[in-house]
């Protein structure tokens, strides 16, 4: 079997990539070896599927096995993904969807698999450098290679792949990735630290970086399959221009006032009377509707842009530093241990404080990592927020992401448990959406915290 192998140091352990011998009808996989760590990544790429979006799916798989354990599930078997395993995967997606060519509608799956880990490595970081790989040697149109690394930092100095035991020490959990020129994304959760200290971290992580994307581009020089010819939209200038003329004054005037549902109707209403007016002019044009649509999306967002850069006034009439009317309320609702009300323009959370005992904690089950969690915070995104009907379920990918994002925010505040040994759970119920709804949830997690007399250090 004819394998081909790079390796690079980082951090403690060298990083091995090799590919050739495991999943060889994906259209692209490699092996990614770190200490005992071992992940497969495979990369998929299908056929054209109808819609205005890029299909790009990550699914990150963690097998018990691989810690050498049997799952404790009834049936014996993993179930669907855990809310880690969806953090993950959301995380490995941000820095790879950007590469791929603008206006692809091909469905592109990747999947991650954890084969074996041992006791100190994370697998997560190596996620986003496996994906990467996988699709720099394949065919799939990537413009990589890209690589992560998690960077902790420990008695002063940063620590590039930290163990479990360090990164309990540590005053930073920070993932990035990155080409060889720039970091392009940034997941972090931290104690208060200096600007500079935080600068240094990052520069550490990216030298890891550029090493890690010079042995994909070896791999690629080696292996590396010719890129397919995927099928992208053409833009017919003229006809823009024609659609310019007819939509985007309009759409001008209409802005610089709130009210999000007015500017919905109203660009719905001013689209589809500028296709109508020229398929009235042109009947051929109208097999031709959902590229004209395409331009309508277009030329909306760039007759925003153009009101941000050339005259300083966002689409709601704001200049660039005043922010939207904010209102708080906080112990709002009767027998519930606390509760804050966070409006900013037409964005709201409600959010209830829940205290329990040690028995209500948590419990984490991943790999070697076995705790239990006193603070969680959970979100909720109902369809109403958006003046939308949709089937209710459980929470997706987004609202798990979400709710992750304003937990990390405030656990370097909470007290610790001595101080205050009760379980905390924080839910956030988005009444309106028109802005970050995850931030507000901060806000809101704030105010219902400390109603609930949580001693937070700072708000």
């Amino acid at each position: 079997m004819n394998t081909t192998t790079v390796t690079a140091r980082v951090g403690d352990h060298d990083l091995v990539i090799e590919t050739g011998k495991m999943a060889k009808q994906a259209n692209g996989s490699v092996v990614v070896r770190y200490g005992e760590m071992t992940m497969l990544a495979t990369a998929t790429m299908g056929n054209v599927r109808d819609g205005d979006f890029f299909p790009l799916t990550v699914d990150f798989e963690v097998k018990t096995y691989a810690a050498g354990r049997i799952p404790v599930t009834f049936p014996r078997r993993e179930g669907r993904p855990g809310d880690r395993s969806v953090l993950v995967a959301r995380m490995t997606d941000r820095p790879l969807r950007p590469l791929f060519p603008d206006g692809m509608r091909n469905e592109v799956q990747i999947v991650l698999t954890t084969l074996s880990t041992d006791e100190e490595g994370i697998p997560d970081s190596l996620c986003g450098l496996a994906a990467s790989a996988a699709l720099h040697i394949s065919d799939i149109p990537f413009a990589g290679p890209v690589g992560s690394v998690r960077v902790g930092w420990v008695d002063g100095a940063p620590v590039i792949n930290p163990t479990y035991e360090q990164l309990a020490e540590s005053e930073l959990d920070l993932i990035i990735a990155g080409t060889l020129d720039a970091i392009t994304m940034v997941e972090a959760g931290a104690k208060e630290m200096s600007d500079e200290d935080l600068l240094t971290a990052l520069e550490a992580g990216h030298e890891a970086i550029k090493a890690i994307c010079t042995i994909q581009n070896e791999l690629r020089e080696q292996v590396g399959r010719p890129k397919t010819e995927v099928p992208l939209p053409v833009t017919d200038e003229a006809l823009k221009a024609r659609v310019d003329e007819l939509f985007s004054a309009r759409w001008r005037a209409e802005l610089g006032a709130p009210g999000k549902e007015h500017h919905y109707d109203t660009l719905a209403q001013f689209g589809a009377e500028a296709i109508a007016t020229l398929v009235e002019q042109d009947p051929e044009l109208a097999d031709r509707e959902g590229e004209l649509k395409r331009y309508v999306r277009e030329l909306e967002g760039q007759v925003v842009r153009r009101m941000i850069l050339d005259e300083g006034i966002r689409s709601d009439g704001r200049d660039m530093t005043t922010v939207r009317p904010i209102f708080s309320e906080a112990g709002l609702l009767p027998r519930v241990h606390g509760s804050g009300l966070f409006t900013r323009g037409e964005t709201q959370v409600l959010t209830i404080t829940t205290l329990g005992t040690v028995g209500d904690r948590k419990t984490l089950d991943w790999l070697y990592e076995q705790t239990t969690e006193r603070y969680f915070h959970q979100y909720n995104f109902p369809p109403y927020s958006v003046g939308e009907t949709r089937r209710m379920g459980s929470p997706g990918r987004r609202e798990v992401g979400h709710g992750m994002l304003a937990q990390r925010a405030l656990m370097p505040v909470l007290p610790d448990d001595e101080e205050f040994p009760y379980t905390m759970r924080v839910v956030s119920e988005v009444l309106e959406s028109n802005g970050s709804s995850s931030m507000a949830s901060v806000c809101g997690s704030t105010l219902s915290l400390m109603d609930a007399g949580v001693p937070i250090k700072a708000p």
